[in-house]
C-alpha cells in the first residue's frame, strides 16, 4: 500500500507536501477542519512553527485545537517545528530592513516568555495528553510524517478511510471550560460539571460554597478554596503600583515580542500592548 498523507490547504505553501511527494508519498489536500496532516484513521497532526505556537497560546487556538484533536481521533500529535532563538534572527534575514537586535534584550524576552511557553506544552501533554515532538525543520517534518505513515501501515492502522465527516464545535464552549478548568482545584472534569449545573460561567463563578459544594467530586473544602479566590480583594493601597508594574509587564513581554519577532503578522495586539514608545514621563502622568 503506498504512503497517503492528507494535507490542509493551508500547509500547501509550507514546502513539506513537495518533500513528501519527493519521498514517494501520495499527497490529497483537503480543507481540514481538525488537524494538519492525516497520516491514519486513528492519528492527525497538528504541526505549530515556533511563531505559530506564540500566536496560538496568546489568542487561545492552541487548547481549541487539542480539544478538537481529542475529540476526533484516539492518537493525534502535536509537532512543534524550529527554535525560539530562530526568531531573533528573522528580521536580520529581511534584506530590505536593517536591524539592530540587542542580545541582552532579547535573552530578556525568552526568559520572560519561556514559562508561558512551558506551561502551555505542560498543558497539551498532562491534560490533553497529546503527545509533543520537536522538528529542527521542515525537512525533519516531513520525514517524520512519513516514518508516522509507514509504521500505521506496519501495524494495519492505515487500512480504513482517512477522511472524516468532522462538526466543527462550539469555540464558545470550549474557551467557557478552559476558563472554569483554570481555577485552583478545578480540572477539565469539575469545570465540565460546572458549566453543566449552572449553564453559563457567570453562574458558575457567582455561585455559593454550598452550591459549589453539591457537585460530584467537588466538596466544601475545594468550595470554600475556590470562592475565598473569586472573593479575595486586592489591596487597594497597592493596587495602583501592581497595575502599573502588570501593565509594564504586559508592553514588554507582548511590546517586545512583536517587535523583535514580528508576531504582528499574525496576531493584532491592542494598542495599549503594542505601544513600546511611551516615555517614562507619560507614564509617570498616569
Amino acid at each position: 500500500m503506498p504512503t497517503r498523507v492528507v494535507v490542509d490547504e493551508r500547509e500547501r505553501k509550507s514546502r513539506i507536501p513537495d518533500l513528501l511527494r519527493q519521498a514517494g508519498a501520495t499527497i490529497d489536500f483537503a480543507q481540514l477542519k481538525v488537524a494538519d496532516y492525516i497520516v491514519s484513521p486513528e492519528t492527525a497532526i497538528e504541526r505549530k512553527t515556533i511563531r505559530d505556537l506564540i500566536n496560538s497560546i496568546y489568542d487561545g487556538r492552541l487548547f481549541v485545537q487539542c480539544s478538537q484533536l481529542i475529540e476526533h481521533y484516539t492518537k493525534p500529535v502535536v509537532i512543534i517545528e524550529g527554535n525560539i532563538i530562530d526568531l531573533m534572527s528573522s528580521q536580520e534575514e529581511d534584506s530590505e530592513k536593517v536591524v539592530d537586535i540587542d542580545h541582552c534584550d532579547n535573552t530578556k524576552i525568552l526568559i520572560e516568555t519561556s514559562p508561558l511557553i512551558y506551561d502551555a506544552l505542560a498543558k497539551v501533554a498532562l491534560d490533553f495528553r497529546i503527545p509533543i515532538m520537536h522538528t529542527p525543520s521542515v525537512e525533519y517534518t516531513s520525514q517524520l510524517l512519513v516514518v508516522m505513515v509507514n509504521k500505521s501501515l506496519q501495524s494495519g492502522r492505515a487500512s480504513g478511510p482517512l477522511l472524516k465527516r468532522i462538526k466543527k464545535g462550539n469555540p464558545a464552549y470550549i474557551q467557557q471550560l478552559s476558563i472554569l478548568s483554570s481555577l485552583p482545584g478545578v480540572g477539565d472534569k469539575l469545570a465540565l460539571r460546572m458549566l453543566n449545573k449552572f449553564q453559563t460561567p457567570k453562574r458558575a463563578l457567582n455561585a455559593s460554597i454550598a452550591e459549589l459544594a453539591r457537585i460530584s467530586g467537588f466538596g466544601t473544602e475545594r468550595a470554600a478554596r475556590v470562592r475565598k479566590i473569586l472573593d479575595y480583594e486586592t489591596n487597594t493601597i497597592n493596587s495602583d503600583t501592581n497595575n502599573e508594574r502588570f501593565q509594564q509587564n504586559q508592553r514588554t513581554l507582548l511590546g517586545d515580542l512583536n517587535d523583535n519577532f514580528n508576531l504582528s503578522q499574525s496576531v493584532d495586539f491592542t494598542s495599549k500592548d503594542n505601544d513600546t514608545s511611551t516615555n517614562t514621563n507619560e507614564k509617570k502622568s498616569k
